[in-house]
């Protein structure tokens, strides 16, 4: 199947010489769905991942079926404030200014294996965040896996050498 027929561009947006990805066309075609869900399904199998953690809030999205299909449980990997148990905490660069990500500090039993979902990749900062909170958990980051990865943005380049499963490459 061509995900990228079902991923609308959407020009000059949020800003003038950005071409947005906006896969809210992928979601809304059943078919792109669950072919989205089981292509990343049987890419990830391998790794053999004990969780799935979904960056808020598009990784939420897919993290969830993927969590369902694989048999696995599924930890939210949220913004600031939004958990309400104790959290460990990770900032991250934004092009002006920083931002974070939060999960809970119980989320995952020590040493667990954790594949890290979101829809997109663009310069990494999120993903190296959510990492980062692996890390703090003591658990063993195992991968990550995206729908889109804009490779000009060089995003990878950020990231921990584990393997990264992409199904859509711009």
């Amino acid at each position: 199947m061509d995900l990228k027929a079902l991923i609308r561009n959407v020009p000059d947006f949020p800003k003038p010489g950005i071409t947005y990805r906006d896969i809210t066309t992928l979601l809304a075609n059943a078919a792109g769905l669950q072919y989205t869900i089981n292509s990343m399904a049987e890419k990830c199998a391998d790794l053999a991942p004990d969780y799935i953690a979904g960056i808020e809030s598009r990784g939420f999205i897919f993290g969830m079926p993927l969590a369902y299909k694989m048999g696995l449980g599924f930890v939210p990997v949220r913004k600031p404030g939004k958990l309400p148990s104790a959290v460990y905490y990770a900032e991250y660069e934004l092009e002006y200014g920083t931002d974070a990500l939060e999960i809970h500090q119980d989320a995952f039993p020590s040493q667990s294996r954790v594949l890290v979902i979101d829809d997109l990749i663009a310069t990494g900062g999120t993903a190296a965040a959510a990492a980062k909170l692996i890390a703090q958990a003591n658990c063993q980051l195992i991968g990550f896996g995206f729908i889109i990865e804009l490779t000009f943005l060089a995003g990878r380049q950020k990231l921990p050498q584990v393997p990264i499963v992409t199904l859509v490459q711009y």
